[in-house]
């Protein structure tokens, strides 16, 4: 249980606990949870996480292949509408090594056979982001419907206030759930440190729970993950804070120069009526942004 772990990208919490072999009972029944069924057997469930590969200094949190279905599930802390594409590039990378590993003939006249797959995001930040589909489709610059390839991933959100069914049907997700959200709790209403809260959460974790003595177990790493977790949250919403204050500053910019450009043309009627029509101000900018270019 308390074995040390090094490895290069460490893991997070959530991979943590459902990708490891030892807790395969509890990614079987996570997958019990999603999909509506009632697999018993352990040995019925593959990790097939690759830990080597990395995107922008991320890998995959969890995958795993149960009977011809291959589920591949992040966690997120932030709001990320760009997971499809993600997604879509860890999955090429595990059909790669399936077919490798099956002895299967990319090239060959023969159909292959590949395990369907199945691609979620577990949401647990602080935002209330309520379930939805991300789709490729979305990130398309235009002529989306032409597309000949779609990926499609389940953001499901799984604080404390939010699919409960789910959470009561999956023990361990929804102690995992409790324990990011007390250490939250703790950080803010006692105004300690992170490290300090994760440790009071893991002394406040309910015997019953059945990820606690693997908690206990792994104590320093836990606080490790925890804490390279809310460094890394913490610095994806700055980024979004100040690409916010940017896009104000920028828009700000257009708008002067926009008046700027109707004073000098003498269309003050047009400058004026452009405060309050939205539209008609679209339209100027267009214009005046086609006019600069031909210059």
């Amino acid at each position: 249980m308390g074995e040390k772990i090094n490895r290069e990208y460490k893991d997070r919490l959530f991979s943590f606990i459902f990708g490891r072999e030892e807790n395969k009972a509890w990614t079987l029944s996570l997958y019990n949870a999603m999909n509506g069924s009632a697999y018993e057997d352990e040995s019925a469930i593959e990790i097939t996480t690759m830990s080597d590969t990395v995107y922008m200094g991320m890998k995959n949190d969890v995958s795993f292949l149960v009977s011809d279905m291959l589920s591949l599930y992040e966690q997120q802390s932030t709001y990320n509408p760009n997971m499809p594409v993600r997604q879509l590039m860890y999955l090429g990378r595990q059909y790669d090594r399936y077919i490798e590993e099956t002895r299967q003939n990319i090239y060959g006249s023969k159909q292959m056979h590949l395990p369907v797959p199945k691609l979620v995001t577990l949401y647990n930040g602080d935002e209330d982001i309520e379930d939805r589909v991300l789709r490729l489709y979305d990130s398309f610059i235009s002529n989306a419907e032409q597309s000949d390839v779609q990926v499609n991933v389940r953001l499901i959100n799984i604080n404390r206030n939010k699919n409960r069914e789910l959470l009561e049907s999956c023990k361990p997700l929804m102690e995992y759930s409790w324990f990011v959200e007390r250490v939250k709790e703790k950080k803010k209403s006692e105004k300690i440190t992170l490290e300090d809260a994760v440790d009071k959460a893991i002394d406040e974790m309910p015997d019953g729970f059945l990820i606690k003595r693997f908690i206990l177990g792994n104590r320093a790493e836990v606080k490790n993950m925890c804490l390279t977790e809310y460094n890394e949250a913490e610095t994806m919403q700055r980024f979004k804070d100040e690409g916010r204050e940017e896009g104000v500053l920028k828009g700000r910019d257009q708008i002067n120069c926009l008046n700027s450009w109707l004073v000098e043309q003498g269309r003050n009627d047009e400058m004026i009526r452009s405060f309050t029509d939205k539209e008609l101000q679209r339209q100027l900018l267009q214009e005046m942004e086609k006019g600069n270019s031909n210059i």
